[in-house]
């Protein structure tokens, strides 16, 4: 099992976060621990080639 950065806050009563590599898809859940439950069926969705057109974020060495 690897493990995966996200970024997470609680908004009233929910849960919200998204994959630190995946920043434009967020998801929500009751509890924190439903919350990442969602993020690691949604990596799952992102990963598989399910949802299409997935925008990634990487890094450039220039000179």
């Amino acid at each position: 099992m690897r493990s995966r950065r996200f970024t997470y806050w609680q908004d009233g009563d929910g849960w919200l976060g998204y994959l630190d590599d995946f920043p434009d898809y967020l998801t929500q859940g009751d509890s924190l621990e439903d919350l990442k439950a969602h993020l690691a069926s949604l990596y799952e969705d992102l990963t598989s080639g399910e949802i299409p057109c997935v925008r990634h974020r990487g890094e450039l060495e220039v000179a």
